[in-house]
């Protein structure tokens, strides 16, 4: 190895190092000397992920996500602690806007993280859980899935055909994203419909969020 490839490879570890937080893995490696191509955060307009935001829930048209509106929209409310900067209850388009911006400036292509799912209390094992990014955010966020293991814990991802470019490691965009479980057994679809079709689960997948970060990502489902 080259002094110059070396230094290259040092510097590059070191924005690794720093922008890792707790639990969450953030892939963040640069194209040094004819290297991996680089993971770069998704292309998302900051104002018109806002706009589409309120055309697609604010269904009373008050300019903001509230209420009940926010119960059809999980993403958003799972984000809330985050977007809702004014404290007022609800989302704007600019508060959608300006939290993609603190996104696209963090940097970071890529994130992991890992999750427990359980049901009536117990671990849900076998089931396929699909991180489905909220349509307003555009194309370039991809949905990531997984199949919990035996103790119902997964780690979500993106298919390697959905990836930018196939060279890119495991892991998750920043986003807001509905969460949909199944399980078939027999055929037969074993977890509620609010799971999933018609699912209330939401996450943000960002540095930041505070479950991510302390390991502690929980969907608590309940056939009751």
């Amino acid at each position: 190895m080259s002094f110059f490839d070396s230094r290259c490879w040092r510097i590059a570890a070191r924005r690794c190092a720093a922008l890792a937080v707790a639990a969450v893995s953030a892939v963040c490696f640069a194209s040094c000397g004819g290297g991996p191509t680089p993971v770069r955060p998704p292309s998302i307009s900051p104002s018109s992920a806002g706009s589409e935001a309120m055309e697609l829930y604010d269904t009373n048209g008050d300019g903001q996500v509230a209420g009940d509106e926010l119960e059809k929209a999980p993403g958003l409310r799972a984000a809330l602690p985050r977007l809702d900067t004014d404290g007022d209850g609800g989302v704007t388009a600019d508060e959608v806007a300006a939290r993609v911006e603190q996104w696209q400036n963090a940097g970071v292509g890529l994130i992991s993280f890992s999750f427990t799912a359980k049901l009536n209390g117990s671990p849900l094992s076998d089931a396929v859980v699909t991180f489905e990014p909220e349509t307003f955010l555009g194309d370039d966020v991809k949905p990531a899935r997984c199949t919990t293991s035996s103790a119902g814990v997964g780690g979500p991802t993106i298919a390697k055909q959905d990836l930018p470019d196939p060279t890119w490691p495991p892991g998750m965009q920043h986003g807001v994203y509905k969460v949909k479980v199944s399980k078939i057994v027999d055929g037969r679809e074993t977890i509620p419909a609010k799971f999933n079709e018609a699912t209330v689960l939401g996450q943000e997948v960002a540095q930041d969020v505070p479950e991510i970060g302390s390991r502690r990502v929980v969907y608590a489902l309940s056939t009751h």
